[in-house]
C-alpha cells in the first residue's frame, strides 16, 4: 500500500542554503549557533553528528577516485572537505527538523551580537579577529577621552595596537615592547593606508616609523621638542604577502629549496633565479596600486629598498645583504612602471643570493621562510643642475667603537658624512673616504696635516643624473661648482699647505681646488647637538645602541642655518657582549714571543687559542701583475674559510678586506671570511696617518654580528711592533691544507702555530679599546683541536 502521508517540501535545505548565501561572512558563526541548538534539543548528538561527518566524508573520497586517502589526500584537503560535508549536514538536520523560523532567530542573535565601538570603559569586541576599521575607530575613540577616562581604558588601547602592531608591522617581542608605548592611532592608520597588498611592512620599514615616533615624542620627559626638526620620506609599503602570491602565480617555488643546496650550487642558479624573477608578471591589482604611488610621486626620485621580516630586526641586520634601486623616475609613465616593476622582482630576487643564505645559514635562520616586504621612498634630496642629490648623507651610531683620540667618549656617538646619496657611507667604496665624526669632540679628526686630510676625503659623489635618467658616480670636481648653495657648509679651499674655509661663496672662483671637509658643520653646534640629540634618544626608546641612515636638509635662515633631520631606517646596533669589560694588556711578554702590537682603532675583546694564521704578505701583493690572481687569492682565502671552519684562526692581509677596489685589497665577501676569529687590515701609514676604516659598512657589520674582530695594523708609524722573521720564516703549509691553491703559495701562506712552537703553543691577541692597544703573542697550554666560535650579536 502506498504511503498517503502529506509530502513534505523537497526543497528546505535548499531554502535554508539560499539565505544563508546571504551571509558570505557571518555564514560560518550562523551554522556554529545552527549545531549548537541541533545539539542542545537533542536532534542528534555531537558525537553522533561528527562520526556522520566522517562517514560521509570518506564515501565522497571514494566517489572523487580516491582509492588510496591517506597517500593521496593532503591533511589540508581532507579538512576542508570535512567542513563543507558538515555545513551541508547542518543545513539538512536543520531543515528537516527546526526550519525558517528557528533559523531567523539565530541569524537576528548573530547580528546583534556583532562587534561595534564603544565609548564606554568597556571593549565589546576581541581586537585579535576584530575588522581593522573597528580597531582604528575603538583606538581613536580611546585616545580622544580625557586623561582621566584614558587612564581607565589604557589596557583596552594597548592591546588594540598590538593587535595592529602584529598584523601590520612586526611580531618580535622586543620592538612590539616598544612600538605600543611610542605609535599612536593616526600611526598606525597611515601605514595601513599606505600598505599595498597584505601582510606586514617589513624589518627596514618598522625601524624607520619607530625611529621617527620616537622623536616626535612631546612628552618633556624626553627632553625639548625636536618633533620639527626630524622627518621621514614620503614612503609606501609593499606587504611581505605579495612576493608568495607572486611566486605561486610565475610558478617559482621550485626555488625555494635553493638555500638546502651547497653553496657552489646556489652560487651557479642565482642567475637562474634571477632571471626567473625578471621574467615573472605581478597580478593586475598590485599593478594598479603601484601606477597609483606613481602619480602620487610625479617625476621626483624613488628608492625602491628591501625590508624583510628579518632585516634590521633585533638580533640580526642583514645590513647589505638585500638589494636596493635608485629609479631616476625622469622617463615616460610607462617606462617610469617598468622600471619600478623590474626593480621589486630583483629585490625579490636577492632573497636568494649566496651571501643572503649564507649569513642565514650561519647565524641558525636558514629554516626560516623569509619573507620580503618592500620600501618604496621618494629619494630625499635637492636639484642641482642636471643633478639630484641630498646635501649631506650618512650613517650615524649612538656609540663610537673607535677612539682616534683618547679624548672621544663613546657614548656621544659618531658618524660617517657624505656629499650625495648615503650609498658612499655604508658601502666600501674604492679610494674614497667619508668624514668621520665623533660627536663629542666634533672638530677632532683622525688626520691632522692638510695632505692627510685631502688624501683621506670624499672624491667621488653618488648622484642621479636627471638628464641621463641614470644613478651615477662621479668626481666631485665635475660636480660641485662655486655656485652650489651649500658649498660653505661641505668644503674647504685647498691652498696647498692648508685648507681655508669658505665664508662666502664669492670668495671661490671656478679654479679654486676644493675638498670636502665638512668643517662649518663641525663648527656648528647647533648640528653637533642635532644628531647627538636623536642618537641618545634613539638608544634611550629602544633600550639599546642603534645605527641609523639618514640625511640632512640645510634650511638657509638668518643668522644661522637651520636643519631637518630625514631618518631613512635604524635598528640596534650590532654589539659583542665581551666589550663590556676591558681586557688588561699584558707589559711581560718576552719579545720574541710577541707577534705583533697595534696601538690605534683597536676594539675591545680577545681572541685566545689561535691555531692557524691565515697571512698574505701586504708587500708581496702589491707585486701581483694580474688582478685574475688576485681574485684568485680571494677564492682561495675562501677555500681556506671552509676547510678550516672547525680551527681557530685569523686572517691578516693589506689594506681594507672586501674593498670594491682590487687594487686596494684582497677581494672577499663575508662568504669567503665568517669563520674567521679576528681579521687585521695591514696599512702602510702615510704621512703619518692611518686610512680610513671599514667602521660603519655593510661588511663591518657582519664582522661585528657574526663575533669577528676587525682590528687594524699599521706598518712603519713608529709605535706599533710586526715580527717579520715569524711570518716570512713560518713554514707555509698551503698546500697540505688546500693542495689546489699551492700554486698562490708566494702571496698567501697559512701558519700553523704548532709546527712553528710546538703542539702546546698557540696565538693570543687581546685588545683595549680604552686604551687603545692590542697584542698578539705566543703561549702555552693544553688546548682542544677544534674550537667552536661564538658569534655574539645585538641583544635589546
Amino acid at each position: 500500500m502506498s504511503d498517503t502521508r502529506p509530502l513534505r517540501s523537497v526543497t528546505p535545505t535548499i531554502d535554508i542554503y539560499i539565505k544563508l548565501a546571504q551571509y558570505p561572512i557571518l555564514c560560518d558563526l550562523i551554522r556554529v549557533r545552527m549545531r549548537e541548538e541541533l545539539f542542545r534539543r537533542g536532534i542528534i548528538t555531537q558525537k553522533e553528528f561528527e562520526s556522520e561527518v566522517k562517514r560521509k566524508a570518506m564515501e565522497s573520497q571514494r566517489r572523487e577516485g580516491l582509492m588510496d586517502p591517506y597517500s593521496q589526500e593532503e591533511a589540508n584537503i581532507w579538512n576542508k572537505r570535512k567542513e563543507r560535508i558538515r555545513d551541508f549536514q547542518t543545513d539538512a538536520y536543520f531543515a528537516n527538523n527546526l526550519g525558517s523560523p528557528v533559523l531567523e532567530a539565530i541569524i537576528d542573535e548573530v547580528l546583534y551580537s556583532q562587534p561595534s565601538t564603544s565609548h564606554g570603559p568597556e571593549l565589546k569586541f576581541n581586537p585579535e579577529i576584530a575588522p581593522w576599521e573597528l580597531l582604528f575607530q575603538q583606538g581613536e575613540i580611546y585616545e580622544t577621552l580625557p586623561p582621566q577616562e584614558q587612564e581607565q581604558v589604557h589596557h583596552h588601547l594597548q592591546e588594540i595596537k598590538v593587535v595592529l602592531i602584529k598584523r601590520m608591522i612586526s611580531d618580535q617581542l622586543p620592538f612590539i615592547a616598544v612600538a605600543k608605548q611610542v605609535f599612536v592611532m593616526s600611526d598606525l592608520r597611515r601605514i595601513y593606508q599606505r600598505l599595498i597588498g597584505t601582510g606586514k611592512i617589513g624589518g627596514k620599514a618598522a625601524g624607520m616609523m619607530l625611529a621617527w615616533r620616537i622623536l616626535q615624542q612631546k612628552d618633556p620627559e624626553f627632553g625639548p621638542d625636536m618633533s620639527n626638526q626630524v622627518g621621514i620620506p614620503d614612503s609606501y609599503f609593499i606587504g611581505s604577502e605579495v612576493i608568495y602570491e607572486f611566486r605561486l602565480a610565475n610558478k617559482l617555488n621550485n626555488f625555494m629549496n635553493q638555500k638546502y643546496r651547497p653553496l657552489d650550487e646556489i652560487r651557479k642558479q642565482y642567475p637562474v633565479a634571477v632571471q626567473a624573477h625578471l621574467d615573472g608578471q605581478f597580478s593586475e591589482a598590485v599593478v594598479d596600486q603601484l601606477r597609483e604611488v606613481l602619480m602620487h610621486m610625479g617625476n621626483d626620485p624613488l628608492i625602491v629598498r628591501s625590508s624583510s621580516l628579518l632585516e634590521d630586526n633585533f638580533g640580526f641586520s642583514f645590513a647589505g645583504k638585500y638589494h636596493s634601486y635608485f629609479l631616476p623616475n625622469q622617463a615616460s609613465f610607462e617606462e617610469n612602471l617598468a622600471a619600478l616593476l623590474e626593480a621589486i622582482k630583483r629585490i625579490y630576487a636577492s632573497t636568494l643570493n649566496p651571501d643572503a643564505l649564507l649569513y642565514r645559514r650561519h647565524h641558525g635562520l636558514i629554516d626560516y621562510d623569509e619573507r620580503m616586504a618592500i620600501l618604496l621612498q621618494r629619494v630625499r634630496g635637492k636639484q642641482y643642475g642636471r643633478y639630484f642629490m641630498p646635501t649631506l648623507a650618512g650613517v650615524a651610531f649612538s656609540q663610537n667603537p673607535f677612539r682616534w683620540n683618547a679624548k672621544i667618549r663613546r657614548e656621544d656617538g659618531f658618524i660617517r658624512l657624505v656629499w650625495g646619496l648615503g650609498t658612499r657611507a655604508v658601502d666600501r667604496v674604492e679610494n674614497d673616504f667619508p668624514r668621520m665624526i665623533a660627536l663629542s669632540h666634533p672638530r677632532l679628526r683622525p688626520e691632522t696635516t692638510a695632505r692627510a686630510i685631502r688624501q683621506y676625503s670624499q672624491w667621488h659623489v653618488d648622484l642621479i643624473d636627471l638628464e641621463d635618467n641614470t644613478f651615477k658616480t662621479m668626481p666631485v670636481r665635475d660636480v660641485l661648482k662655486p655656485d652650489y648653495p651649500e658649498l660653505r657648509y661641505i668644503a674647504s679651499q685647498d691652498k696647498g699647505d692648508y685648507l681655508q674655509s669658505i665664508m662666502a661663496a664669492g670668495m671661490v672662483k671656478p679654479s679654486d681646488r676644493l675638498v670636502l671637509t665638512f668643517d662649518t658643520l663641525t663648527k656648528d653646534a647647533q648640528f653637533v647637538k642635532l644628531l647627538r640629540t636623536a642618537l641618545r634618544r634613539l638608544e634611550s626608546g629602544y633600550k639599546t645602541p642603534v645605527d641609523t641612515e639618514f640625511t640632512v636638509e640645510i634650511v638657509e635662515n638668518y643668522p644661522y642655518p637651520d636643519y631637518k633631520l630625514h631618518i631613512l631606517q635604524c635598528r640596534p646596533l650590532s654589539q659583542r657582549t665581551d666589550e663590556q669589560t676591558a681586557v688588561p694588556i699584558p707589559t711581560d711578554i718576552p719579545e720574541p714571543d710577541t707577534l705583533f702590537r697595534a696601538y690605534e682603532m683597536v676594539p675591545d675583546g680577545r681572541a685566545e687559542g689561535v691555531r692557524y694564521i691565515i697571512f698574505v704578505d701586504p708587500e708581496a701583493y702589491y707585486t701581483i701583475p694580474d688582478t685574475a690572481t688576485r681574485s684568485d687569492l680571494g677564492r682561495a682565502i675562501g677555500h681556506l674559510n671552509k676547510l678550516l671552519e672547525d680551527e681557530i684562526f685569523i686572517l691578516m692581509g693589506p689594506g681594507r678586506w672586501g674593498s670594491t677596489n682590487i687594487e686596494l685589497g684582497v677581494p672577499v665577501s663575508y662568504a669567503d671570511i665568517y669563520n674567521t676569529k679576528v681579521l687585521i687590515e695591514m696599512a702602510v701609514v702615510k704621512d703619518g696617518q692611518s686610512p680610513e676604516l671599514s667602521y660603519g659598512t655593510h661588511f663591518f657589520q657582519d664582522l661585528v654580528e657574526s663575533g669577528i674582530y676587525s682590528l687594524p695594523l699599521h706598518l712603519g708609524d713608529g709605535k706599533g711592533l710586526f715580527n717579520w722573521d715569524f711570518f716570512r720564516n713560518a713554514p707555509n703549509c698551503l698546500s697540505s691544507i688546500s693542495p689546489k691553491d699551492a700554486r698562490l703559495a708566494d702571496y698567501l701562506k697559512v701558519i700553523d702555530v704548532t709546527a712553528v712552537a710546538g703542539d702546546h703553543r698557540r696565538v693570543n691577541i687581546l685588545m683595549n679599546g680604552i686604551t687603545d692597544e692590542a697584542i698578539a703573542f705566543l703561549v702555552t697550554g693544553e688546548w682542544p683541536r677544534n674550537d667552536t666560535k661564538k658569534g655574539q650579536v645585538s641583544h635589546f
